[in-house]
């Protein structure tokens, strides 16, 4: 099970900062279901219990700093406790993820609308089909607007919905995605031509100095729903490994805002 992730998600590409791989359980543990989600909190491992998982498969790490207690009177504590105590295991592919070919960036282009071939909008040196973000098209030329519907038709709903800057008008084919974070990405998404950058966590003063630049619309949706598509993504590769185990894609909805006014 294990070697199937890794194969897929190499921990050798995620970042260095980051904290990828088997969390906790036992790697000779048997595995009969696997349940698939962005974040590593109480509510998933709730829907765990609940489902029977043996195995869940998350995004995001539960620890990025070192800790020296998983005692239950913290929230990352009683996680540990409550997977523990049920033999549930928990894997993290997170930063070797948004990297792979197919990774997060191609789930979130697919649900998005972009259709034919992607390619990294920041590449490896050594392997330009795998890096960060991917840059593809739409079918056809639509506006900026109707972009940014077709987008929020394609995620998951959140409190904040898809965000967008520049003139609704404008019309847009060559698209970039980035899933999570993606503002490191504006000046390389500015190079490569693309009419509208989509990614999550835009902050204000960057974006309107991106925009008043002249540099490509953007699109801003919740950091959780553009990493959501990639969960059936993991999923579909788990099962056509033929690893006997049955798979679900959890729906339940961890995005940190839970409402808008």
């Amino acid at each position: 099970m294990i070697e199937v992730l890794e194969a897929a998600y190499p921990p050798a590409r995620a970042e260095s900062w980051d904290a990828v791989g088997l969390v906790s359980g036992d790697p000779g543990q048997g595995v009969r279901r696997v349940l698939f989600a962005v974040d590593p909190v109480a509510a998933v491992a709730a829907e765990a219990l609940e489902w029977e998982a043996d195995l869940i498969v998350t995004h995001h790490p539960l620890y990025l700093r070192g800790t020296t207690s998983v005692a239950a009177t913290t929230p990352k504590g009683r996680l540990i406790r409550t997977l523990i105590k049920n033999d549930i295991a928990l894997y993290t592919a997170h930063t070797n993820a948004d990297v792979a070919n197919p990774g997060v960036s191609d789930a979130l282009a697919r649900a998005v609308g972009l259709v034919g071939d992607l390619v990294p909008l920041q590449s490896f040196p050594d392997d330009p089909w795998r890096g960060l973000g991917r840059i593809g098209e739409l079918p056809g030329e639509v506006t900026l607007g109707e972009f940014a519907a077709q987008a929020a038709e394609g995620l998951p709903r959140t409190s904040a919905g898809v965000r967008v800057a520049g003139d609704l008008s404008r019309p847009v084919r060559r698209v970039a995605v980035s899933g999570g974070a993606g503002d490191s990405l504006l000046e390389t998404a500015k190079a490569a031509g693309v009419d509208v950058f989509l990614t999550a966590d835009l902050r204000h003063h960057p974006a309107s100095e991106f925009v008043e630049s002249g540099g490509p619309a953007l699109v801003d949706a919740a950091h959780w729903a553009t990493e959501w598509p990639w969960l059936d993504s993991a999923a579909s590769i788990l099962r056509a490994s033929g690893v006997n185990v049955e798979t679900r894609v959890s729906a339940t909805v961890t995005d940190a805002w839970t409402r808008g006014y």
